[in-house]
């Protein structure tokens, strides 16, 4: 089923986030960007905890997570631990809510507005693993590029 491959998918790459946050030897080369680059690795990572947290956690299920998706962009110095936290807790939450989807339910329209009207919960899903997966390739590049 569709929402066991994207549970893989998201552990897949949320774990590779984790290690590239973690292989970082300067926790302020988290928070410093290079060329035209305007968010750092530490923004991205709030950015992704904050959006899973939100589009899957409370919207699919409802577990109440409040986002402020600004402050995602504005935060800095954050504890590189505090990152890594916040992407662990991410496996798991991923994994439970997904894998309770029933494939009608990965059909149903996503519950809020994503970006068009009567948008299937399954194309929301797939596209914000697209999205983890263009961030962590962000992150892996800044990580490189800054150390």
């Amino acid at each position: 089923m569709l929402s066991e491959i994207l549970v893989e998918f998201y552990e897949r790459d949320i774990l590779k986030l984790k290690e590239e946050v973690a292989l970082f030897k300067s926790e302020e080369n988290l928070w410093k960007t290079a060329g035209s680059v305007k968010n750092s690795s530490g923004n991205i990572v709030l950015h992704i905890i904050g959006g899973l947290n939100f589009l899957i956690g409370t919207t699919l299920g409802q577990t109440g997570y409040i986002r402020n998706r600004d402050q995602e962009f504005i935060r800095k110095d954050v504890p590189k631990a505090e990152l890594l936290s916040g992407l662990d807790k991410l496996v798991p939450m991923v994994r439970e809510i997904l894998g309770k989807l029933t494939a009608q339910q990965m059909e149903d329209d996503f519950p809020i507005f994503f970006d068009r009207p009567e948008t299937s919960t399954s194309y929301v899903l797939i596209q914000l693993a697209l999205h983890l997966n263009y961030h962590l390739g962000q992150v892996n590049y800044l990580r490189r590029i800054l150390e």
